[in-house]
């Protein structure tokens, strides 16, 4: 019966385990290519999370969303709003959708994150709100540029 009760407690623990592992920036980055379907690019980044059943996302894919935020937003800070100030025209202009797409990335890790911890009983409404708002926004100026060139950029951090 010992036995017994510790295979299933050994099996409950590896379902629940993290899905995600780490990752450089590079591989997970959308902001090449065209503009138009960053939604759907950043869900595919995110697609081994069960969004069913995101009260069971484990603490190291929790971690991993953050880092996916957090290495996002460093390389908008560190390559795509230097390179956008030095280039000009069009150049500029694909830079700037490459950061758009960057942030869509950016924030959907954030909000699977923040859904995920509703759904654990954390009280993330007001912060979950405010960051559709901006999820939304980017949304909508990427599927403003459908079409248009995107530039990748290509930038050293891994996420945890």
């Amino acid at each position: 019966m010992r036995f017994t009760v510790s295979l299933i407690a050994a099996c409950a623990a590896l379902a629940q385990a993290g899905v995600f592992s780490q990752q450089n920036y590079n591989d997970i980055s959308i902001s090449g290519g065209v503009a138009g379907n960053a939604q759907n690019e950043a869900n595919a980044v995110f697609s081994a999370l069960d969004l069913n059943d995101l009260a069971n996302v484990d603490e190291a894919d929790l971690d991993f969303l953050n880092s996916v935020n957090q290495i996002a937003n460093d390389a908008e800070d560190e390559a795509f709003n230097p390179a956008i100030d030095a280039a000009s025209g069009e150049d500029a202009d694909a830079l700037q959708r490459g950061k758009i797409k960057n942030k869509v990335l950016k924030l959907t890790a954030t909000i699977l994150k923040l859904q995920a911890q509703a759904a654990q009983g954390s009280d993330v409404q007001d912060k979950l709100d405010k960051e559709q708002t901006k999820l939304n926004n980017n949304i909508k100026q990427d599927e403003d540029e459908a079409g248009n060139a995107s530039t990748f950029l290509s930038f050293d951090a891994t996420t945890s």
